[in-house]
């Protein structure tokens, strides 16, 4: 097999690699908003920028997805056990559903709880399609809460993972990524 045959297509490695980027940027914006005071401008630039990259990653997924069901996956040599594939498609799942299901519930939880959404570096509103609900806000926001607080253990997960197959199993699964 050539080295085009055992590695994803060059899109999907890109869009791989930046859609990692965004998450850690997106999580960090999340996290870190707290050296701002509330109200602040530094405050308001993290949490629009958690928002619209979490919106970016969405559609990213969307695109990864696309290409992904154009050019498929390389095998991974050698073949692993099925029990292996199994747990891989699994994690796939989880992290293309938290993909998806993560700024539908950010947006959602910002329409609901009235909170604004601004254009990039604009004063113009993206318009409201939920109306403000305080108790159901507070539930999506504890639901994306909980669901990030998941993810970091998935996603560590994944990394560990590509470790192993790497360093202990020397497959291909993370060379096909490089």
């Amino acid at each position: 097999m050539t080295d085009a045959t055992v590695k994803f297509s060059p899109v999907l490695r890109r869009l791989h690699w930046l859609m990692a980027a965004l998450i850690v940027v997106v999580y960090l914006a999340m996290e870190q908003r707290d050296l701002f005071p509330r109200g602040s401008t530094g405050r308001t630039a993290m949490v629009q920028s958690h928002f619209w990259l979490g919106l970016t990653v969405f559609a990213l997924a969307l695109w990864r997805v696309t290409q992904r069901r154009r050019s498929g996956a390389p095998p991974i040599l050698p073949p692993l056990p099925r029990w292996q594939v199994g747990i891989g498609k699994f994690m796939h799942l989880l992290l293309y559903a938290f993909f998806f299901v993560m700024p539908v519930l950010g947006l959602a939880t910002v329409w609901t709880d009235g909170k604004v959404l601004y254009l990039p570096f604009t004063d113009i509103v993206v318009p409201a399609l939920l109306a403000p609900n305080e108790a159901l806000a507070h539930t999506l926001e504890d639901l994306h809460t909980t669901i990030a607080d998941v993810f970091y253990y998935v996603i560590g997960f994944h990394v560990a993972a590509a470790l192993y197959h790497h360093f202990v199993r020397r497959d291909n699964t993370l060379r096909r990524m490089a």
